[in-house]
């Protein structure tokens, strides 16, 4: 048995392990990358200057605004989108409305305002929601007109070059996506924003921008980004059997062998959740919808006899990603028969020297994050705290995102639940009141607060026994749960 258990707890270090070290090859690809791309036959630094568009007559863009019930950001979005420095017989929009409330009046108002302007637009609705975001984004391309589609999530104020600036890679024919860098309206508002700033501003400088500098997979984020039309068609069009059909898309498209350009210098603002309850949801449907898309593409990303083994590797963990909330959450619950072994046990000693050599996973994370940190200018000691406190917040939440996880692997199937957006970008915002704060407390709340407990206990056993070894991670994963508990008591009383 105690054999067992060991063989169990080394297979998600091991995972860990090898996952931190594709992150290394990324990190090398993103440091040794050239930033060049290719813009009407001429090689340009995208990366360093800007682009502006040349091309005449512009091609003709379809701009998507996928909505449901956002009353307090879709205004800000409509406004951004309609001064677009482009000409306005050469784009349209499309307000792909499935809202239920008060926002449909909104809407209302604010499109007929902006057609007196001139410029294309249309508030589309459908009789139901069925296949809610791709649904909706596969019904507006029925009837758009572009040869491209630009498509924002409510929560987005992209600059009014945006096009100017993405239109020009698709000069390129086999050019299916252009995905720019999310940027953070509200980053600074809370420790919460700040934590989450930290971890999506490494996806898109070191994941995004190092597959994308070798030519691996990488995938159109949801929005802020612009898809060829034709490569939408060749790919099976948008799917709603994943919580995550721009991920799911996304691999279809460049197993079809179409190209996907990330460009990192071209940058677009969005709000950050700010409350505990919008963060799980959007945690919840990124890890399940990632899981979901393992299922559907893995083993026909592995049988692509035309992709080298190195795109067939990352592919293997960006798909897989979502899997070390898994490991660690294994890790977490085995640490106490682990622990017990090694008390009473000396027949494994040589087991456990090996696994202090999986350590090294830590140093690779920790420059992971630092290189794209280190270009917020706050300094290294900054970075060591904002590090230190991601880690902990992740573990916090290792249950609730095994849970999508497992759910995704196993095809459990719920509906797409959007991140509830709340207009609030300084401090002096208030998203009290906000009707659409979830103020239930669902059933992992409490298996975490037991999970606190437990590795309350676990501390108290290592210390009486005069282990130590576990015990900077028990302490880890204590205050990560009590932090994720605090956050979601204090929402409870507003």
């Amino acid at each position: 048995m105690e054999l067992f258990i060991l063989v169990i707890y080394a297979i998600p270090l091991v995972f860990i392990f090898s996952y931190s070290l594709v992150q290394l090859s990324l990190i090398i690809n993103y440091l040794g990358k050239k930033q060049l791309s290719t813009v009407g036959g001429t090689i340009i630094n995208y990366q360093r200057s800007a682009v502006r568009l040349s091309i005449a007559p512009p091609p003709f863009v379809t701009i998507q605004l996928p909505i449901y019930n956002e009353l307090y950001v879709v205004e800000r979005l409509i406004e951004a989108v309609a001064k677009f420095d482009y000409p306005k017989d050469r784009f349209e929009i499309q307000v792909l409305d499935d809202s239920t409330d008060e926002t449909v009046e909104i809407i209302a108002r604010k499109v007929k305002e902006i057609q007196t302007s001139g410029i294309g637009i249309q508030q589309i609705r459908r009789e139901d929601r069925k296949g809610f975001k791709a649904g909706a984004l596969a019904y507006g391309m029925k009837m758009c007109k572009g040869e491209f589609i630009a498509i924002f999530d409510a929560d987005f104020v992209p600059p009014v070059d945006f096009l100017q600036q993405t239109i020009p890679h698709f000069a390129a024919p086999n050019v299916g996506v252009v995905q720019t860098r999310w940027q953070h309206l509200n980053e600074d508002y809370s420790l919460l924003t700040q934590l989450q700033a930290f971890g999506l501003d490494a996806h898109f400088t070191i994941e995004q921008g190092g597959r994308n500098a070798k030519n691996h997979f990488i995938n159109f984020n949801g929005t802020a980004g612009i898809w060829r039309k034709s490569t939408i068609e060749d790919a099976g069009g948008w799917s709603a059997d994943t919580l995550t059909e721009d991920l799911d898309l996304s691999y279809r498209a460049q197993m079809r062998d179409w190209k996907f350009v990330y460009l990192e210098n071209v940058g677009c603002p969005a709000e950050l959740p700010v409350t505990m309850s919008a963060v799980k949801s959007q945690q919840y449907r990124w890890t399940k919808g990632a899981a979901e898309c393992v299922s559907k593409n893995i083993s026909k990303l592995l049988k692509d006899s035309h992709l080298s083994v190195s795109t067939k590797l990352h592919g293997f963990y960006h798909l897989m990603n979502s899997a070390v909330f898994v490991a660690v959450f294994f890790l977490s619950i085995l640490s106490l028969p682990v622990m017990l072994i090694t008390s009473t046990s000396d027949r494994f000693d040589v087991f456990f020297r090996y696994t202090a050599l999986f350590q090294v996973s830590w140093v690779i994370l920790g420059g992971f994050y630092w290189i794209s940190f280190r270009k917020t200018g706050l300094g290294f000691f900054e970075f060591v705290k904002r590090f230190v406190l991601f880690l902990l917040f992740m573990m916090g939440l290792s249950f609730h995102n095994t849970i999508a996880v497992v759910e995704g692997w196993m095809g459990r199937k719920t509906p797409f639940v959007r991140t509830p957006k709340f207009n609030v970008n300084k401090q002096s915002d208030s998203w009290r009141g906000n009707k659409y704060l979830t103020k239930n407390l669902g059933k992992s709340t409490w298996i975490e607060l037991l999970l606190m407990l437990y590795f309350i206990i676990v501390l108290v056993i290592e210390i009486y026994l005069n282990n130590y070894g576990l015990v900077p991670f028990h302490l880890m994963l204590i205050v990560g749960y009590g932090s994720v508990l605090f956050y979601t008591f204090k929402q409870m009383k507003i």
